[in-house]
């Protein structure tokens, strides 16, 4: 797509890439604007229009979904650039991400995330992770119960969870009245997670990936880079999209971020010009067994866990 891309023509690439229908049975855009990693402001206080910017031109090259969190520190620019993006609120979907502690209410940091994001609603809410020194499945089954109420309120559509494993979705489906709509994990071609996505697709629960381009941008010179580049030679490609392909040909949303916007309008483009076929998606699969790469929570997990 050239540098000349209109935003109407951009959304237009977007609205064919297919949606993922959740459990609850609203829609989730299949390719999402992330505002972690390059965006990570964390404890920084001070106003960023840095990811303002880049943020707005993520919107205006057609990206409707845009995944934050409380944790990345960016909920305010994010709630700026959906004032300033152009398009309306009921196009954008917009998620966030509670940062769970011991003490503290759910609700404390729902209603802190909506006043920074400056909506009265959300699309999708997540628990962001299962993990702190001591958590029990009591306290992850309550936290749930408090998405649950925040859901009945109707300020978040949806709600699931990021960054559990299958040992956690089990405790919290033991005690939970609204199945998670979704799980949003690291997921690229090094990272498949053993059996945790079957486990999603036996009880409902949709997979979304952060990371999903990390062997080419963080683990370069592995066993699936010679099968990357025949594939973008084939369908005429860069090596982005196919990782991105690779996700999205399995129904798993993709997370991606850039602050190029010629780059964001590209993968708009080129996504809807090609599909991987099932042995192409295999083979990815099979190649990315080969070897073990983390990208995130390093020191959580043992070197050689692929949970």
């Amino acid at each position: 797509m050239a540098a000349e891309q209109t935003t109407a023509d951009a959304a237009n690439f977007a609205k064919y890439l297919p949606n993922v229908k959740l459990n609850d049975g609203t829609q989730i855009p299949t390719i999402a604007y992330g505002l972690g990693t390059a965006n990570y402001k964390g404890t920084r206080t001070e106003f960023d229009q840095k990811i303002v910017d880049d943020t707005v031109a993520a919107i205006k090259a057609g990206f409707t979904h845009l995944d934050g969190a409380q944790v990345y520190g960016n909920e305010e620019e994010l709630g700026a650039a959906i004032k300033a993006g152009g398009v309306p609120r009921e196009k954008l979907y917009i998620t966030t991400k509670y940062d769970p502690k011991p003490d503290g209410t759910v609700e404390e940091s729902f209603a802190l995330s909506l006043k920074k994001l400056g909506v009265d609603r959300v699309d999708l809410y997540l628990i962001h992770k299962p993990f702190w020194n001591g958590i029990t499945d009591e306290q992850i089954q309550s936290r749930w119960a408090e998405l649950e109420v925040i859901q009945a309120s109707g300020r978040a559509s949806s709600i699931g969870v990021s960054n559990f494993l299958q040992n956690h979705l089990e405790a919290l489906l033991k005690t939970a009245k609204v199945v998670p709509a979704i799980n949003q994990i690291e997921y690229h071609p090094y990272l498949q997670h053993g059996g945790l996505v079957a486990f999603h697709q036996k009880h409902g629960i949709a997979t979304s990936a952060y990371g999903p381009l990390t062997p080419i941008v963080r683990a370069k010179g592995g066993p699936v880079d010679p099968v990357y580049a025949t594939l973008a030679k084939k369908y005429g490609v860069s090596e982005g999209d196919v990782g991105l392909r690779w996700v999205i040909d399995q129904g798993i949303v993709a997370i991606t971020t850039s602050s190029n916007t010629e780059r964001l309008q590209n993968y708009l483009n080129r996504l809807t010009s090609f599909n991987l076929t099932p042995k192409e998606v295999e083979d990815i699969s099979t190649e990315g067994d080969k070897k073990h790469f983390r990208a995130f929570f390093k020191t959580t997990f043992a070197e050689d866990d692929r949970r």
